[in-house]
């Protein structure tokens, strides 16, 4: 990682002609891409680390065209020889879901949702204009093919993965019907692919639009279908029927004549339901199989959206088989299955953290029955062995952003989690009393304070359950 932070220095010296005061790693999202902010003066940038460089090239393109047609991307200012890292304006921090997260469910908010959809009917059908589908990452249109995947995606990583009997030929039959069904459309121009509040940014109460490399042709409603149904965003069923309208008023000004609505909002339907199973694919790639903890999280309330979305949206052909397995896949039971158990102020459980330093030993759990869980983290690089860091913890922002961008910290974190959760839902169930997690390095101030740290804050938020943290070893850290 040292190396990209120093190859992101150089092309930012050369495309600014001026140095980087900073470069700070940003928190991994669900893609294999890298981003960092870096900071110059008062002014900030993104970069962007990616092996993949056909999806670089691709990102680069269709920023360009779209720019050229007063579209709301961000501006690409550099990128290296190797098309693997590039430098592109610093739009803000803010995310659509931040905002709506940040003022609720008002007015403010729903004017926000209608510039997006704005915007994103000038993105599909203006964007589309002079389009060259060639540069796309995967397929050229999303179509029978592309619907297919979807739903193969949604039976191989969460569907199998729940173990659940369904004829498996009847399953077919009806995902080829449903992929005929919504291929079968007047309305193909730009399609997102992504399209959700969190690739959404808001600046100065304007809206600007970020991650649309998967992009290709499609149909109109797949995008608005994927921001009005995210899970995480809860909107009323009234502000989706509501900006459905609005964004149906919005193309038809853009378009030679207006949509039929009635086949419009039926196919509309057919590709939230592919939105939603989509969504439950990668969840189910991402969480269960590659264990990261914020998909997993993610799982009850995708499944409590879809649950909505059986019991109350029609779509226009039958899916016998599909459906009956549908309606078990979000049963109550299902989806409690997915949820974590929850402490409240009757809990039991009180989880005693500690960070500790291995020359004054293994802090001594007094509790009745001791023992409990003891990590050493000597094996991750020490911070304290830089003088910039000596005098700082792990507490302190540079020496966290040290741990997360030059070591395998965030790895080694996850697998602990893994071991530790299960301890701590099996305790909350049988209403144990008491659990002690131990971390220990060499001079209990950065690594095992910052893993600490991030424990407690994981534990409190997944289970809401008690917890004392203690840094055993503060009074003796280099000042």
């Amino acid at each position: 990682m040292e190396a990209v932070i120093t190859a992101i220095g150089e092309l930012f010296e050369i495309v600014q002609r001026r140095k980087a005061d900073r470069i700070e790693k940003l928190p991994q999202s669900g893609s294999d891409r890298i981003y960092f902010r870096i900071y110059a003066g008062m002014d900030s940038f993104i970069a962007t680390y990616n092996l993949n460089k056909k999806e670089t090239q691709t990102f680069i393109y269709f920023s360009k065209h779209f720019k050229n047609a007063g579209l709301p991307v961000p501006l690409i200012l550099g990128v290296n020889e190797d098309d693997t890292l590039y430098i592109q304006e610093d739009l803000g921090r803010d995310s659509l879901l931040n905002k709506l997260e940040q003022n609720g469910h008002g007015d403010y908010a729903y004017g926000l949702f209608q510039k997006s959809l704005s915007a994103l009917a000038k993105m599909q059908i203006l964007g589309d204009k002079g389009l060259d589908y060639d540069w796309s990452l995967t397929a050229k249109e999303f179509g029978k093919q592309a619907i297919l995947s979807d739903l193969l995606y949604f039976k191989y990583y969460f569907l199998d993965t729940l173990q659940l009997p369904y004829d498996k030929q009847a399953m077919l039959d009806d995902f080829e019907a449903l992929s005929t069904y919504l291929t079968h459309t007047e309305y193909k121009y730009f399609m997102f692919r992504d399209f959700q509040s969190r690739n959404i940014i808001v600046k100065n109460d304007e809206v600007n639009f970020i991650d649309y490399q998967g992009g290709m042709k499609g149909a109109l409603q797949y995008d608005v279908a994927s921001l009005l149904w995210q899970a995480k965003a809860e909107l009323s069923e009234k502000w989706k029927d509501d900006l459905l309208d609005y964004y149906m008023d919005q193309i038809d000004q853009l378009l030679e004549q207006p949509v039929d609505r009635v086949t419009f909002v039926s196919q509309y339907n057919g590709y939230v339901l592919i939105r939603l199973l989509q969504v439950m694919g990668a969840y189910g790639f991402r969480g269960l199989f590659e264990r990261k903890a914020h998909f997993l999280a993610s799982i009850p309330l995708a499944l409590r959206n879809l649950k909505f979305f059986i019991e109350n949206k029609r779509i226009g052909i039958v899916m016998p088989e599909f459906t009956r397995v549908l309606k078990l896949v979000v049963t109550d039971e299902m989806i409690e299955r997915f949820e974590p158990p929850q402490a409240n102020e009757q809990t039991p459980l009180l989880i005693h953290i500690n960070s500790f330093s291995y020359r004054t030993g293994i802090p001594n759990d007094e509790s009745e029955n001791g023992g409990g869980f003891v990590f050493d983290m000597r094996g991750i690089l020490n911070p304290g062995r830089f003088d910039e860091y000596k005098k700082l913890s792990g507490k302190d922002k540079p020496v966290q952003d040290f741990l997360e961008q030059r070591t395998k910290m965030n790895e080694f974190l996850n697998s602990v989690w893994d071991l530790v959760d299960i301890t701590v839902e099996t305790y909350l169930k049988r209403d144990f009393s008491s659990l002690m997690i131990n971390f220990g390095c060499t001079g209990g101030q950065h690594r095992s304070v910052y893993a600490a740290e991030q424990t407690a804050r994981h534990l409190k938020n997944k289970y809401k359950v008690k917890v004392v943290l203690t840094h055993t070893n503060q009074l003796n850290w280099v000042q």
